[in-house]
């Protein structure tokens, strides 16, 4: 066999098991509209550069048929292969966004090594004392109704916690979704801020069968960029992200 025989059955091994990594991220735990605001795109590349590329790089490069110790080689920089591209997913995994909360006046895209693990462990409802597995998990959060927790917020400053990563603070949707929706402005107010936003609006709306009337809008925080979500004006339930500064 020759060595690019070799690194050819190499990349289509990795390129299968990268494939597979890809779908389980873009289609799982990065789903769109909030792959690029949490960053995935640049995960991904790194992660699939070492995969794809270094592994069978390093096997073109020391692969001779007949040298002894070649399994030995071989196997090495499996195991080397294997142990980045491990680290990479953990990197991906812990930095997957866990869910998008409404709060206030606007929505946070929180990923889920944003939350400390004792702070997961307050949570009042299970099913917000962890991550999702599942992908982002559409949420509410109320501020305390006690003075003494409400000024700790406060006091807390620019770089304390905000109640967008307490999950003690964490309620179903439907409990903000009256409240976020009276802080929901009118299309017409973001394409007078952003005239270049007009033509995506409208391409959205024609899209989707709606019209301005009936949709309303809300900031959304991410860890990369700022995205505008697009509200039912009724119901208050999110119908879209779209790659807009709301600021």
């Amino acid at each position: 066999m020759s060595r690019w025989k070799a690194a050819g059955i190499h990349v289509s091994i990795s390129a299968l098991i990268g494939l597979i990594a890809a779908t389980l991220i873009f289609g799982v735990w990065y789903p769109r509209p909030y792959s690029h605001a949490a960053g995935a795109d640049k995960l991904v590349v790194l992660l699939l550069g070492v995969d794809v590329v270094l592994g069978p790089l390093l096997t073109l490069i020391v692969f001779r048929a007949g040298k002894w110790g070649m399994r030995f080689d071989l196997t090495v920089i499996a195991i080397a292969q294997a142990c980045a591209f491990l680290y990479g997913t953990s990197v991906v995994v812990r930095a997957r966004p866990a869910f998008v909360v409404g709060n206030v006046d606007r929505f946070n895209l929180v990923v889920a090594n944003d939350i400390d693990d004792e702070d997961y462990a307050k949570a009042v409802k299970p099913e917000f004392r962890g991550p999702p597995w599942t992908g982002p998990r559409l949420i509410g959060a109320l501020p305390p109704t006690d003075v003494h927790e409400r000024n700790k917020l406060v006091l807390a400053g620019p770089g304390g916690k905000d109640i967008d990563v307490l999950p003690q603070y964490y309620v179903d949707y439907a409990d903000v979704a009256a409240a976020l929706l009276h802080k929901a402005k009118p299309l017409d107010a973001l394409t007078k801020q952003h005239a270049e936003a007009a033509p995506i609006i409208e391409s959205w709306l024609r899209d989707h069968h709606r019209t301005t009337a009936d949709v309303v809008w809300l900031p959304l925080q991410a860890p990369r960029v700022s995205l505008t979500m697009l509200l039912d004006g009724t119901s208050g339930q999110p119908l879209d992200a779209l790659q807009i500064d709301p600021w």
